[in-house]
This record gives C-alpha cells, structure tokens and sequence, in this order.
C-alpha cells in the first residue's frame, strides 16, 4: 500500500480530488466509486470548484456509492443519497442515469444487492473507489469480522458504529441498524482505492491498516493485498505508522510523471 502524508487533512483532500480529476480527464468515460462522511467532504468541494472554475466534465463518468442505511428514504437528510445530492451530485453534470446508490427501501434487499453487483459489472468495473476508515477498521460498513471476500449484502451495525454515527442523528434511538453496503470483496476488485484518514484519532487504526496483518478484524487490512491501493493520511493520522520515515522518502523520490500535485 503506498501511503502518502500530507501536512493536514484540507491538502490531503485536495490531492485526492486531484487524482480523481486526472482520471476523469485521461477517461472521461470512467467509473467512481463514492463515499460519503466528513472526511471525504471538502474533496467534493474541490471537485465542484474544478467543474464550474476549470470546466472538469462528468457527463460521461458512472458512480457506484459505497452504501446506505436501511430504512431511509432517499430524501431523508441523514441518508446518502441526500448527502452526495447537497455535497456533490446537484453542482456536478454526472447524469442521474449513471448514478447508483444503494437504495436502503428495496423490497427484496438480497435482489438489490444482487442487482447492484451486476450493475459494477455491467458498468465494466470501478476504475477509482474512493474510501474512509472507521475506527475500528471498516470500510464501506464491512465491520470488524466481516468475510474479505464479501459482496454487496445487508449488515448490522456494531453498537460503535452506531454510537459513532449517532452524531448525525438527534439521539442514538434514531440510528438504523442495518446497512446496505458493498463488501471487501467487491470493494478489492476496484483497479484503484484511495482511502482518505485524517486526525490522531485514526493513528492507531491507520497503522494497522497499513503495517498489521491481514485479518477480517480490521476489514481495511485487505487493502494490503489489492494490486493498487492509496492511503492519503495526515501528519496526525500518521503518528503510530513505523515506516513513516520510509513513506515519506518513496514518495519524494517518485518520477514527476506519477505524482499529482
């Protein structure tokens, strides 16, 4: 996993939207997949801004979302729908047609699910997938033990995942309790992830991430093993990392050519 620190999470997110832009431009016709949260929000304001100041076309990209809540209406403000509408999708030209979110109302969940992988398929894969990192390890909603070969599938959510979230909502009580969510499996197959980690809160979990085993207790782990995965980290987020001395140098010493700055 190539890890690169940035001085604070703003510039990491700016890198971020950065590599997305170079590849809408060199294929405009590509795949995102999309996450939504705090972390990745000022990455999508980045992106608006290219879009309407520098002319970045998303007519012709397709987007999978990672996940939904179970139970929220699309048009419910704590839904994901409703958070990549208000932070990105209403200011951007990706046509409503190629925008796919998980829908956490489907009548037949594992139909759905079923549908949304054939969907990546049919799209011809996702190209870009942008991700978070929970702390304890998940990505997506694919918590601690969940399988690293799993597909698209409802789950339920661990007490701390729920309490984390429950800042979101007016009190805990409100927090669904299930989750449509790609897995760690669909997820891998991406040809690029991009994990975005800021703050000394994540330190400890982004080290295990990167430096830790393999194992289903921090889903993020299994990055290790895709073919092309990035960590864009903070100084903080990087505090417990052993490398970092390492991390720091291989990308200094990176041909210009592979750089995004």
């Amino acid at each position: 996993m190539e890890v690169i620190i940035r001085t604070d999470a703003g510039s990491g997110c700016m890198l971020a939207a950065k590599m997305i832009s170079r590849l809408v431009r060199t294929k405009p016709g590509c795949v995102l997949g999309l996450a939504t949260g705090n972390t990745p929000r000022p990455m999508y304001q980045e992106l608006v801004r290219m879009h309407k100041e520098e002319g970045l076309d998303f007519s012709r990209v397709s987007t999978f979302n990672l996940d939904e809540y179970v139970s929220l209406p699309p048009g419910h403000p704590q839904s994901y729908h409703h958070f990549m509408d208000i932070n990105f999708f209403n200011h951007v030209n990706v046509p409503r047609a190629k925008i796919h979110i998980p829908n956490g109302m489907a009548a037949d969940i594992p139909a759905h699910c079923q549908e949304y992988e054939n969907q990546i398929r049919s799209a011809g894969g996702i190209d870009l997938q942008v991700l978070g990192i929970g702390l304890d390890g998940h990505i997506g909603f694919n918590e601690p033990s969940s399988a690293l070969s799993s597909r698209t599938r409802i789950k339920t959510l661990t007490p701390k995942t729920v309490e984390e979230n429950a800042r979101h909502f007016k009190d805990a009580a409100q927090v669904p309790r299930h989750v449509i969510t790609m897995g760690v499996g669909t997820i891998q197959d991406a040809r690029q992830c991009l994990v975005l980690a800021f703050g000394e809160r994540k330190s400890g979990v982004v080290a295990k991430m990167v430096e830790g085993p393999v194992t289903a207790m921090i889903p993020a782990s299994a990055l290790q093993l895709h073919r092309s995965a990035i960590a864009i980290i903070d100084e903080e987020a990087a505090r417990q990392l052993t490398m970092i001395d390492y991390y720091r140098w291989v990308y200094a010493n990176k041909p210009e050519w592979q750089k995004c700055e």
